[in-house]
């Protein structure tokens, strides 16, 4: 297959009212547990980078690790460019591949904000890619984008309509209680937000901040309009878990296959749960 946009992919989410689980990958071997267990359980799947990913990656390693993943994969694969707030970086990805993109510039005024993101659509819609961009501010942090808790805002729901209006977005991304990294306490979801805003808006809906939300309440967000939940933290902390456990059994360890393996199968197990708590499971 090829890397495709989640346009179509949302879309069909959004209808039978399932949610498509985004991954953040870094490198090939996280790439390759999201694939092989996507592949296993018949799951559409982004495959999420952050700007520190592409960096640390390097952006046409990570575009060409993507176009094989996908043509050897058997469901739908999207390689999804996570928080981007540069432009020029954006155009550059979607010239060397990449379908599907964030602009975030939440952290602008309101008018502002609509202008950045008026301007990736732009580009984006010439190569059929479709773009995300986030209404709000979630707490916490994300790669190199900090917001404190006075600095959080929740999507305002006539806002969103707007926005999505003027924008000409494919999917929307909103702050309805979630947070970037782990909660000292269960999150507060403002579920009558978002059905306000699903009332307001006919894009799909995503969820930034999953790592660590209980799985009820997950479910609840995916039930009243949710049609992304991106997971990140939960996912390093599971295959970082398993290669200190490797280094701990074997402390004379120096062969990156024997210890690098553990780490994969703790995530895959993070992956499989992901999957079946999104409903995404035979919707390939």
């Amino acid at each position: 297959m090829f890397i495709i946009s989640s346009k179509n992919v949302l879309l069909d989410a959004q209808k039978r009212n399932y949610a498509v689980p985004a991954f953040n990958i870094h490198n090939l071997e996280t790439t390759q547990v999201v694939v092989e267990t996507a592949n296993e359980m018949k799951s559409p799947v982004i495959l999420a980078a952050t700007p520190g990913t592409i960096k640390f990656a390097g952006e046409k390693y990570l575009i060409n690790i993507m176009k094989v993943a996908a043509e050897i994969a058997e469901v739908p694969i999207i390689f999804h460019l996570d928080h981007h707030e540069d432009v020029e970086a954006i155009k550059s990805a979607i010239l060397l591949g990449a379908k599907s993109v964030m602009i975030d510039a939440s952290a602008l005024p309101y008018e502002e904000n609509i202008k950045k993101v008026k301007e990736v659509v732009k580009f984006a819609k010439r190569y059929d890619v479709s773009v995300e961009a986030e209404l709000g501010k979630l707490v916490g942090q994300e790669d190199d984008i900090v917001v404190g808790e006075k600095d959080s805002q929740m999507t305002d729901p006539n806002l969103a309509n707007d926005f999505v209006k003027r924008t000409g977005i494919d999917s929307l991304a909103v702050a309805i209680g979630t947070a970037h990294g782990l909660y000292k306490s269960e999150p507060k979801i403002d579920y009558d937000r978002l059905e306000k805003i699903k009332e307001k808006v006919d894009v799909p809906l995503v969820l930034h901040g999953a790592s660590g939300v209980p799985d009820e309440i997950v479910r609840r967000t995916i039930e009243l309009g949710i049609c992304k939940v991106n997971v990140a933290t939960e996912l390093k902390i599971a295959f970082s878990e398993g290669v200190k456990n490797h280094f701990k059994n074997n402390p004379e360890a120096n062969d990156p296959r024997k210890y690098l393996t553990p780490g994969k199968e703790k995530m895959k197990e993070v992956v499989r749960d992901k999957i079946l708590l999104c409903n995404s499971n035979d919707k390939a």
